[in-house]
């Protein structure tokens, strides 16, 4: 059989021998090659091609050789996993040459290039991707050699081991930076004679060898401090794609072959000053826009606000203790369906850890006294106490946090319209670009090639792009400072679409622990007081919580066996004995009573009733103000789990009972908000978190309320200090506020681009002062959205 005329590997370039793998008449070199770019093809995401220093080149494993080998020593994988537990095993890996939205799409599928993989998640800012994967069926080894396959190289050394983390990409740039800088003003210095008018006093031969002086500086500028951006051009030409960085690209090669040509054949002495120039302010700007970017950066000071409290063990007994006041050696107690917030060992106490939150997997871990647990674990069953081993980290906490959204909310319509925007500009410069060639090529070619070049490089579609995210980072960041704390930033973009709220009632309307708790039935004895504080201790549930704070005078002892029901109630062994509490018919198989004005916890012991509670709930602070403001622009229900004892008080302050509903299980408000979404309403969920994750998850924007507890649900969307539940209207209304920075800072961009292009069309524009400009544009966008949305935020937020 005839070898193909072109033998190269669609992939990656290499050559593919005699035998290449053939797949729809491409030809790979080896199945690796053909996996990835069947992968790529079937989501359409070519732009994967943009990754800087070859992304489709091919590493064998026989190229490796045993370069990681050593991550398959125990006391290396020890420090570099973050989380290892039965099967599954967790890491987070710096990698250089993430580069683009599908570098994102490639390493968070890499499940279906290895079964092993379960699931990975990156985060661009660090340009980290923490992976989860199965150790039986693939090793850390061959996990980062798997990277290493499809050119996502980490980097792993001893700086990583140790906790830091060297910046090589800034380092790059400021060396690209210096080779121009240097190029710029030796060049320059060369062609003073030019500058002077005097290049024809001084000789053709000193003429001619400061030209070829002259390539010889810009070579390195070229080939090197330039590469990023042609090669991201060619490479997304090559696969039919046109990106921002091909208006650069050609005015760079427009410039440097132009003067090329007239410093050989000595018709003139070219431009390489405004090259090297072009090139060096181009760089200038970027290293700008980075300094920029993270003095504004939102993406890791928000995590230091999250809001989270754990219950202490100290010699006074339980203290609410915020997670940033732990320290290594405190004694905490995790309740049932509560996380752990970092690793630990388990003092007191039988864990069931539950890690489906780190791991995706599960099936619940038994854990005793003095085995290891790891944060992000979740305690099913009896109360534990842990001492802990590890300082705590809220932003590991966070990244987990961010691991569980949605696949439904993470669509973005206005997202969706800047990626357009901004490919479709692209082509409109290109476009505009060549008319203007054209035109002063006929009427005075001298300034063709200045002005082609600096429409290319003035208009670009950066400053359009940044606005969303910086826009509604700041707002991220704003609301985290003032107790409101959202997943990610998508999540202001649907809190401005809401057009349906639906409340909780338990926990999330009324005070959690603030409650008149009455004995109505029975009489107990001290032993009994005992079981039963000892068993409501076990959940986070308010009206556990309300009978716990009962008898707050009364011991604790261990108890076994604890379940938790929901919207029913608990059980446990103590002493021997069976200790049930919960509703009416859970503990007397009777169905609630409707007529009833409080809500009631029923108490049987060995199956025999005991006692009667009744719970009078206290509303929020600031209630009345919360809901006559938002019935005035939205739709409101309230679904609750317990009995209808506060039907009246509601109806007179939700105005209506016909959204009002009692007696719902967690399955109940799933379906009740999948109805009212069928409807074709935005639905905004508020609960506690805890009989609510399935209702939380299912509609547009779940906030779950927290008290000084440890409530977080990885259901929600965000989560609202419960002290600051009366300012819920003014976060609602500040999103629609920050949506409307983003659409100012469109109309900013469009006009800083056309005020731009109408001087650059003139050939009133150098390509140097366009350099600078271009990056200007990014910057003065992003810092306008910055501070008009901090200005914005002082004025509409209170407190």
């Amino acid at each position: 059989m005839a070898e193909p005329i072109d033998n190269k590997c669609i992939h990656c370039g290499e050559d593919c021998g005699k035998y290449p793998v053939v797949w729809e008449d491409k030809i790979f070199c080896c199945h690796g090659c053909k996996t990835v770019f069947q992968l790529l093809n079937q989501n359409k995401l070519f732009k994967y091609y943009e990754i800087e220093n070859s992304p489709g080149v091919r590493i064998d494993k026989q190229e490796l050789g045993n370069k990681y080998a050593f991550l398959d020593l125990d006391e290396i994988m020890e420090k570099v996993l973050d989380f290892s537990e039965g099967d599954i095993s967790k890491v987070t890996l710096f990698i250089p040459s993430i580069h683009c939205s599908s570098c994102i799409w490639l390493l968070e599928n890499m499940h279906q290039l290895n079964r092993g993989v379960k699931s990975s998640l990156v985060n661009f800012t660090k340009k980290e991707v923490s992976v989860t994967f199965n150790h039986n069926e693939i090793s850390l080894r061959e996990l980062v050699e798997l990277l290493a396959s499809i050119h996502y190289i980490p980097q792993i050394n001893l700086d990583k081991l140790d906790g830091k983390q060297g910046d090589a990409s800034n380092k790059k740039l400021l060396v690209k930076i210096g080779i121009a800088g240097f190029a710029f003003g030796n060049i320059m210095l060369l062609s003073m004679p030019e500058y002077l008018s005097i290049g024809e006093d001084i000789g053709r031969n000193f003429r001619d060898f400061f030209g070829y002086v002259n390539i010889l500086l810009s070579l390195p500028v070229l080939i090197y401090s330039s590469n990023e951006y042609w090669l991201s051009a060619f490479k997304n030409l090559r696969h039919k794609m046109i990106n921002i960085d091909m208006p650069i690209t050609l005015g760079v090669f427009a410039l440097f072959f132009q003067s090329l040509f007239e410093i050989v054949t000595g018709t003139g002495a070219g431009y390489l000053d405004s090259f090297a120039g072009f090139i060096f302010f181009l760089l200038i700007g970027k290293w700008y826009q980075n300094k920029t970017y993270q003095a504004l950066a939102f993406d890791r000071d928000y995590k230091s606000y999250f809001p989270i409290a754990v219950s202490k063990i100290t010699e006074d007994g339980e203290v609410s203790t915020p997670l940033k006041n732990l320290q290594v050696g405190d004694r905490i107690l995790i309740r049932n369906q509560e996380l752990i917030p970092t690793d630990g060992i388990i003092a007191k106490g039988h864990g069931n850890i539950d890690y489906s939150f780190v791991s995706g997997e599960s099936n619940p871990l038994s854990k005793g006294e003095g085995d290891v647990v790891f944060a992000g674990g979740k305690q099913i069953g009896s109360a534990l106490e842990i001492e802990i081993k590890k300082d705590v980290s809220q932003s590991q906490l966070t990244q987990l946090w961010n691991q569980h959204i949605n696949q439904e909310k993470r669509e973005s319509k206005i997202n969706s319209i800047i990626d357009r925007l901004s490919k479709n500009f692209t082509i409109l410069v290109l476009v505009i670009s060549s008319l203007t060639a054209i035109y002063w090529y006929i009427f005075d070619p001298s300034i063709a090639l200045m002005a082609f070049t600096s429409v290319l490089i003035v208009a670009c579609p950066c400053a359009i792009a940044l606005s969303l995210p910086f826009t509604f980072g700041t707002t991220m960041r704003i609301f985290g400072h003032k107790g409101f704390y959202l997943k990610n930033t998508d999540v202001v973009e649907r809190l401005t679409k809401i057009d349906t709220v639906v409340f909780d009632k338990t926990g999330t309307i009324t005070y959690s622990r603030s409650k008149n708790v009455k004995l109505e039935e029975g009489t107990l004895s001290e032993k009994d007081r005992v079981a039963i504080r000892s068993t409501a201790r076990q959940s986070a549930h308010p009206l556990s919580a309300a009978v716990f704070d009962f008898f707050s005078e009364t011991e604790i002892v261990e108890v076994g066996d604890f379940m938790e029901i929901p919207s029913a109630g608990i059980k446990a062994m103590v002493d021997g004995r069976m200790i049930r509490l919960g509703s009416r018919e859970f503990i007397l198989k009777e169905k609630d009573d409707d007529d009833a004005f409080a809500a009631e916890v029923y108490v049987s012991i060995d199956h025999e009733f005991k006692a009667r509670f009744t719970v009078k709930n206290k509303y929020r602070k600031g209630i009345e103000r919360v809901i006559d403001s938002l019935k005035k622009a939205y739709s409101l229900h309230v679904i609750s789990g317990d009995n209808d004892a506060e039907r009246k008080p509601l109806t007179e302050l939700y105005g209506s009972a016909d959204h009002i509903h009692f007696n719902q299980s967690p399955n109940d408000k799933l379906d009740y908000i999948a109805k009212l979404k069928q409807g074709n309403r935005n639905v905004l969920m508020i609960g506690d978190g805890l009989n609510d994750a399935g209702a939380l998850n299912m509609s547009h924007v779940g906030i779950s309320i927290a008290d000084d507890v440890y409530q977080f649900s990885p259901a929600c969307d965000a989560i609202l200090e419960a002290k600051q539940f009366d300012k819920l209207v003014d976060f609602i209304h500040f999103s629609k506020t920050a949506l409307k920075v983003v659409k100012t800072s469109f109309v900013i961009s469009i006009l800083y681009n056309l005020a731009g292009l109408n001087f650059a069309v003139q050939g009133l524009l150098s390509p140097i002062v366009a350099a600078i400009l271009m990056p200007l544009s990014s910057v003065s966008v992003v810092t306008f959205v910055t501070f008009s949305t901090r200005w914005l935020a002082r004025r509409k937020l209170r407190g």
